[in-house]
């Protein structure tokens, strides 16, 4: 008997319970001077890699760590990569030595031994020649043969040769090297520290930085893996910026402005409030709406907000429930966070 009393009594409260709280909602949300949202904590993540393929050496980060930007996360082995380095290094050295003693020219020392070549080459064209007319003139009074006075003149005009092969050689050691050597040389050069400076960009690259303050959500490998540009090591959670992800109704879309001040609450920390404001209003509605659309369906399309919450105690985890509060009678603009 008394189960049958009390039944009707509870689902009479359980109805009385129901109606209030949908009442309440509705004055809530109809509340005038400020408008309600729901939506859930959003933050961006990194995929961390290394920009070459070597084998890990050190890890340095686990999950849950939290990192700061340039903070250095993991090392590769650098045999190798330092082996190269000083590969290129003594490359662009011998190279460079080129390049300076092309600009440098002749040294006096060659000038000067050219010059003294040039002069013995002359005094033996000059003995060649006499001997020449002398043994000619003896040829046509028939004291020696013609053959003789033959292979004198063509001593004579070897002689000659040479002096002027000399004297070329004078002008060059002067002059010295052709400017086309020495651009080849120098663009030789350009390539070899080239060469020099992507051996060094690679060795950089063997250590793993930060890109941005944030959690270390995962840790993916390990030391002695073999690694790649394509494969992550770390996943990064960037603590800022953070923001709520909410919905708005078009009906209610028209009462909110980039900038506006709002307060964010979550259950997880219940009665405290983080500082934020609307940074971002979605410029179309979030679902695609019908080719033809009655009067109903134009006022009950949604817009994604975006609103950028202050986090100084990093409280605020990815995909935590929100209840976000704007005020309308006084909108304001949010002041940027201030770091703790």
């Amino acid at each position: 008997m008394k189960k049958k009393i009390l039944l009707p009594i509870l689902s009479v409260a359980i109805f009385i319970g129901v109606v209030l709280a949908w009442q309440h909602s509705r004055e809530d949300r109809a509340a005038p001077g400020k408008l309600t949202l729901y939506g859930n904590v959003d933050i961006r993540q990194v995929q961390v890699a290394f920009k070459g393929s070597e084998r890990i050496a050190k890890m340095l980060a686990r999950e849950g760590d939290a990192v700061k930007k340039g903070e250095l996360l993991a090392m590769l082995d650098t045999d190798r990569l330092k082996a190269n380095v000083e590969l290129r290094k003594a490359e662009f050295s011998a190279q460079q030595q080129i390049v300076e003693r092309l600009e440098s020219g002749s040294r006096p020392e060659e000038i000067g031994k050219a010059r003294a070549e040039l002069d013995a080459a002359r005094i033996d064209a000059a003995n060649a020649e006499r001997s020449y007319l002398r043994l000619k003139d003896l040829a046509s009074r028939h004291f020696v043969s013609d053959q003789q006075a033959d292979n004198a003149r063509a001593a004579a005009e070897a002689a000659e040769a040479r002096s002027k092969a000399a004297e070329e050689v004078l002008r060059l050691a002067v002059k010295g090297p052709r400017r086309e050597d020495i651009e080849s040389a120098k663009a030789a050069l350009k390539a070899d520290q080239a060469g020099l400076s992507l051996a060094t960009i690679d060795l950089e690259d063997a250590s793993l930085y930060a890109p941005s303050d944030g959690i270390i959500r995962d840790r993916i490998q390990e030391p002695g893996d073999m690694t790649s540009p394509e494969k992550p090591v770390y996943t990064l959670a960037l603590t800022d910026p953070v923001w709520v992800r909410a919905y708005v109704p078009e009906s209610d879309l028209g009462k909110l402005k980039l900038g506006m001040a709002a307060k964010v609450e979550t259950d997880s920390y219940a009665g405290r409030e983080y500082r934020g404001w609307i940074g971002y209003i979605s410029p179309s509605a979030e679902f695609t709406p019908k080719s033809v659309e009655t009067a109903e369906l134009r006022t009950s399309l949604s817009y994604q907000v975006r609103i950028f919450v202050c986090n100084p105690r990093n409280e605020l985890r990815l995909g935590m429930p929100a209840t976000v509060t704007i005020s309308l009678l006084d909108p304001i603009k949010a002041a940027p966070c201030r770091k703790p």
